[in-house]
């Protein structure tokens, strides 16, 4: 009897491991508005990840969000006659999410673009951005915009951006050639490399939004220049649904008109003069107040907010539960996705071995293919693409799939070397005893082949753990996604991320000495008597 469990016995444990199934996408053709109501919650996706001021944990609460978005997103709800529930989403791939119908919006900072209003619905702003360049306090060579065409050192200066995102955009746009653009997953991120000078870079182009929020995060910054490139942040919806994007612009006028977007401005201190310059507010009896508004007010809520890097292991305390349940989604992935990688690429093995010439052709292209396509684009094609062709699949199957048809590759080259590595008299044995080739297959052959692959399955089996991190772009808040939310909500960088690691060590080292334990108990077996 084999030391290391059988793939059947993996897919027995299968059952017990099914998390529920998440909702489906709405029905098509059907007034998404009335879906909503009938639902009664308006689902809209955003990224914590990307922090404040718009989406990010709260202090107290880190189970909780809040963010100037959050709360638009509670008044728009409430406009509709609905409760408001969000949906994590990577930021970049938001609009694909929204076509796969999972949420019903994208609220999160999304610029105004001719391909965007294209493609999606755009309603009116609920926000009028402008971009901050920023530049080191001790830097005195970066006093204007001008400064910024001027080589440092002999070579471009270097400007940090986030990637995707309208300042890149103006930074091709207005200065392509005299400056070197680099790309930042992060806004925060981005504000780090230009205050350690990492990498020689020398200035930030922010959202204004963002430069005042975490401005007291990072006292090591100052602003340079005047804001520039104004644009408008707008929602998404999907293209035809006209009745929903109405009663959001209604909604949205409503809450300028009524002043309750600027009393949310002002709790973040996001209320200027640009967004006074829409002039749409206007007192109980309909009389415009124009320049009667602050243009920067000291709220009572603006200070209590704004952005502070917490330190020490209290951030720890707080937050150790939710990287825990990230914890927990990485081992659920990878136990049900590693079996299914086993039995997939034993069949191959086995194809490739004993099946005809024509699966074997198919079955070698497969491997070939998917050996050769990183991961990430296997997930995006399983979860973005696919419902393009009627089948669509709850983020958290489409992840287990696409890890599971990843490692399936390397697990069939595994078996293979396995079954190659079994002596062939082993086979002429059990044929010449009666036995068919598939009986002996499987009870005198795959055992044996099992045993010889363990070290590689379980070195995999390792890896796995760690390429669930991938799942992050498809909207699995795994382990490393809930470390990248929470350390950059709280800038305790160091502290998570030690704990982030031990964690995944906790996870990964009990198969390595599982390994070790299973390889001793083999060669002591092998032993002759």
């Amino acid at each position: 009897m084999s030391a290391f469990p059988t793939p059947a016995r993996w897919l027995s444990l299968l059952p017990l491991l099914f998390p529920l199934l998440g909702r489906g996408a709405p029905p098509p053709g059907e007034d998404a508005l009335a879906v909503i109501q009938r639902r009664g919650a308006l689902i809209w996706g955003a990224d914590e990840e990307g922090g404040g001021p718009y989406v990010y944990p709260q202090a107290k609460d880190p189970t909780k969000i809040e963010g100037f978005e959050v709360e638009i997103a509670a008044f728009l709800a409430q406009k509709l006659g609905v409760r408001p529930r969000f949906a994590q989403g990577q930021w970049d791939k938001l609009p694909e999410v929204l076509d796969r119908g999972d949420i019903d919006i994208v609220l999160n900072g999304y610029e105004w673009s001719p391909s965007r209003a294209a493609r999606y619905g755009t309603s009116v702003p609920y926000y009028i951005y402008e971009l901050q360049l920023l530049a080191r306090q001790q830097d005195s060579t970066l006093a204007t915009w001008g400064d910024l065409t001027r080589p440092a050192g002999g070579r471009p200066r270097r400007v940090a951006v986030l990637g995707g995102s309208a300042a890149q955009d103006y930074l091709q746009e207005h200065f392509g050639g005299q400056v070197e653009i680099v790309s930042f997953d992060g806004a925060t991120d981005a504000m780090r490399a230009v205050e350690l000078a990492t990498d020689g870079v020398a200035a930030n182009l922010q959202d204004l939004p963002v430069a005042l929020f975490y401005r007291k995060g990072f006292p090591g910054l100052r602003l340079v220049g005047e804001p520039v490139g104004r644009g408008y942040y707008v929602i998404l919806t999907r293209k035809g649904e006209t009745r929903l994007l109405q009663a959001l612009d209604e909604a949205i006028i409503e809450g300028l008109r009524d002043g309750t977007l600027r009393r949310v401005c002002e709790r973040y201190g996001l209320w200027n003069r640009t967004q006074a310059a829409r002039g749409l507010e206007t007192d109980a009896g309909g009389n415009f107040l124009g320049d009667l508004l602050p243009a920067n007010p000291s709220a009572p809520g603006s200070a209590r907010r704004a952005y502070v890097a917490e330190r020490g292991w209290r951030v720890v305390r707080e937050r150790g539960g939710l990287l825990l349940a990230g914890a927990w989604m990485t081992v659920r992935l990878a136990f049900l996705a590693m079996p299914l990688a086993i039995l997939i690429g034993l069949i191959s093995a086995l194809v490739r071995l004993h099946g005809p010439r024509l699966l074997r052709r198919g079955v070698t292209l497969y491997v070939e293919l998917v050996r050769g396509t990183p991961l990430v684009l296997q997930l995006y094609v399983i979860f973005f693409l696919l419902p393009e062709l009627g089948l669509s699949l709850h983020a958290f199957w489409a992840a287990v799939l696409g890890l599971a048809i990843n490692y399936s590759a390397y697990e069939a080259e595994i078996y293979r070397a396995g079954l190659q590595a079994v002596p062939r008299g082993q086979m002429e044995a059990a044929l010449a005893l009666g036995m068919t080739r598939g009986l002996a297959l499987r009870r005198i052959i795959v055992p044996q082949a099992t045993r010889i692959v363990i070290p590689p399955v379980t070195n995999d089996f390792i890896a796995l753990f760690k390429d669930t991190a991938v799942c992050s772009v498809i909207t699995v808040i795994e382990l490393s996604k809930a470390y990248y939310v929470h350390a950059r909500s709280t800038g305790a960088i160091l502290e998570l991320g030690v704990v982030t690691a031990l964690l995944y060590l906790v996870m990964s080292y009990p198969l390595s000495l599982l390994a070790r334990a299973l390889e001793r108990r083999l060669a002591s077996d092998r032993r002759p008597v």
